[in-house]
């Protein structure tokens, strides 16, 4: 199982990386986590006739602004691209004349569906809504005898304690910076991520989804990490190119 951070900002790109997508290969498939900035460098990692699985969290624009870019792929195995309710009629919008390149003129057959768990996918995926502005979901991978979860753009709220719990690798957002809070535009700061990290008993922590309008340097970042690390020792923060074997 390898994990590739192709984008690790929130709200928009800068040079200190595109906004937010994240690439998990495993044996059984590729599994995208938002289509982000960074979704665009997806063809850089994707050498193999496996299944290719798309997990957006929610709408907003950084989590799915990178999806212009599936004129530019050619996957003979199709992309499936699944989300929280509305997402069909995300596509036929924006993936649509005049915005993008209409989903029948793409080199790569994709199919996009609700998320549910009758649907028959080639690894576990359990998802749960998390708390933001608009209906958002985290999702946790089970494959290779690895669990990785993913958590964006949500506060504090017993699923995330559900998702994570005892999880190899926690994919957590890292939105604001150490210390802030924000009830009314629900995000996690550095310590909280680290303190639900300690609470799962996870045995890894990557910090992502920096606010681009917060973190302004990899200064920041390192700061992030640091503070988190005070709470929970094994912590990263993710960067963009990132690559590692779980």
């Amino acid at each position: 199982m390898k994990l590739h951070f192709l984008g690790t900002s929130g709200w928009y790109d800068t040079v200190l990386g595109n906004t937010l997508s994240i690439l998990l290969e495993t044996n059984q498939a590729y599994i995208v986590f938002d289509a982000g900035g960074g979704f665009y460098k997806l063809d850089k990692y994707i050498k193999e006739n496996k299944p290719i699985i798309v997990l957006l969290s929610h709408f907003h624009l950084d989590h799915v602004i990178g999806l212009h870019a599936l004129a530019k792929f050619n996957f003979p195995q199709g992309i499936k691209v699944f989300g929280p309710k509305g997402i069909k009629r995300l596509f036929n919008f924006i993936i649509n004349s005049p915005y993008s390149m209409p989903v029948n003129r793409l080199k790569t057959k994709l199919t996009v569906n609700e998320f549910s768990n009758s649907l028959k996918l080639p690894v576990k995926i359990e998802y749960k809504k998390l708390r933001h502005v608009s209906t958002c979901y985290g999702y946790r991978i089970c494959a290779d005898n690895k669990t990785v979860v993913f958590c964006t753009d949500t506060g504090l709220c017993r699923n995330l304690d559900l998702l994570a719990k005892g999880a190899d690798v926690l994919i957590a957002e890292s939105s604001l910076p150490p210390g802030k809070t924000d009830d009314d535009w629900p995000h996690l700061n550095p310590q909280q991520a680290a303190l639900l990290a300690k609470r799962a008993k996870v045995k890894q922590l990557f910090l992502a989804h920096f606010d681009s309008g917060v973190y302004l340097t990899r200064g920041d970042r390192d700061r992030a990490k640091k503070s988190a690390q005070k709470i929970f020792k094994n912590t990263q923060a993710a960067s963009d190119g990132l690559s590692m074997r779980i």
